[in-house]
């Protein structure tokens, strides 16, 4: 494209070079080597031609494209309202000031015209929200519900930083089982940053590792996750913040907290507990099946052994005390599920 239009200028130039030349034949009369001159003075037109062309046309005009293609519906409506506007005022104005004799007659009214209409899409796309509040004042326009909006299309969950900075939403999210937006508040990103600048080393790599989470999720992952300005500036806690968007939203929080757990569910919030997912997820296992663990430490009662599973699940081994540094075939004898988790009960097996 930009090849054709130089190619154009060219011509153009050319063209513009031999028309004064041949509309004023005493320009190079007196001059040696007429011809010559004068073939040098069409290339010279030709090849200036060749270079401004583009950045006459081309030119001005992509950046006009890319600077509609950032514009907003908004932002693109008011500034066609503010050009139609501003070319009106021109027209009403021009009348007048074209009864002015000779050439300001002509190009006053044209320069008003631009001035005024440029001037009104600036001005136009700069007060774009005064104008919105203005016009949904008067029943022009309605702005949706965001309580209304919130609970349409995909589920909106808003995410706490105690699920943030545990790490393993992100391999959840990648797994591909959350569907829908995940939503953080700003004041949970503060949260989160205000841990990482803790004097405290253990909290600010906690928080460190939080944030690198939450970029992680917003690069790469497949669920979409979303940083929103929302706050519930009436209500101090965080917890009760939180509580109060999801119902904003979908009515649904992912989070590791006890308290916000409970919180959120006595509200008819629903809650999504990486903690609760861990322990739902853990092979199930019956009395009678065998397995091969190490007994690493001794019990709380005595005679008895603890060895763990590789998700952590705990193996009580009955007589293990005398077993431990040692893998050992036990059966299972019968399964608790506790607050903390999951935790078995087994025998070493009897050869």
């Amino acid at each position: 494209m930009i090849r054709s239009i130089r190619v154009l200028g060219a011509a153009l130039g050319g063209l513009v070079g031999i028309v004064i030349v041949t509309a004023d034949a005493a320009l190079f009369r007196d001059v040696p080597g007429a011809g010559a001159v004068i073939v040098a003075w069409v290339i010279a037109w030709s090849v200036l031609g060749f270079s401004l062309l583009p950045y006459l046309t081309i030119v001005p005009a992509l950046r006009v494209v890319r600077g509609v293609q950032q514009l907003s519906t908004a932002e693109f409506v008011t500034a066609v309202i503010g050009l139609l506007l501003g070319l009106l005022m021109g027209l009403l104005l021009g009348s007048p000031l074209s009864a002015f004799e000779g050439p300001l007659g002509t190009w006053l009214p044209i320069a008003v015209s631009l001035f005024l209409g440029l001037g009104m899409v600036g001005l136009t796309v700069a007060k774009r929200q005064d104008l919105m509040v203005a016009a949904e004042a008067i029943g022009l326009v309605r702005r949706p519900d965001p309580e209304a909006s919130g609970r349409q299309g995909d589920p909106h969950i808003v995410v706490d930083s105690s699920a943030i900075i545990d790490g393993r939403i992100a391999e959840i999210v990648e797994s591909g089982f959350l569907f829908g937006t995940l939503v953080v508040p700003r004041f949970v990103l503060d949260e989160i940053q205000h841990i990482a600048d803790s004097p405290d080393s253990l909290r600010r790599n906690r928080g460190r590792r939080g944030l690198e989470i939450l970029a992680r999720m917003q690069k790469d992952a497949p669920t979409p996750v979303v940083i929103v300005e929302d706050d519930v500036p009436e209500v101090a806690e965080v917890d009760a913040k939180l509580v109060a968007l999801s119902k904003r939203y979908s009515r649904a929080v992912l989070t590791n907290d006890f308290n916000l757990n409970r919180v959120a569910e006595l509200q008819g919030v629903r809650v999504l507990n990486i903690n609760s997912l861990a322990n739902a997820v853990k092979p199930a296992l019956l009395p009678g099946e065998e397995l091969r663990i190490r007994v690493i430490q001794q019990g709380k009662e005595s005679n008895q052994g603890v060895g763990f599973l590789d998700d952590g699940t705990m193996i009580v081994v009955e007589g293990g005390a005398r077993l431990i540094d040692t893998d050992v075939d036990v059966a299972v004898t019968r399964v608790l599920q506790t607050v903390a988790g999951r935790m078995i009960f087994a025998q070493p097996r009897q050869d």
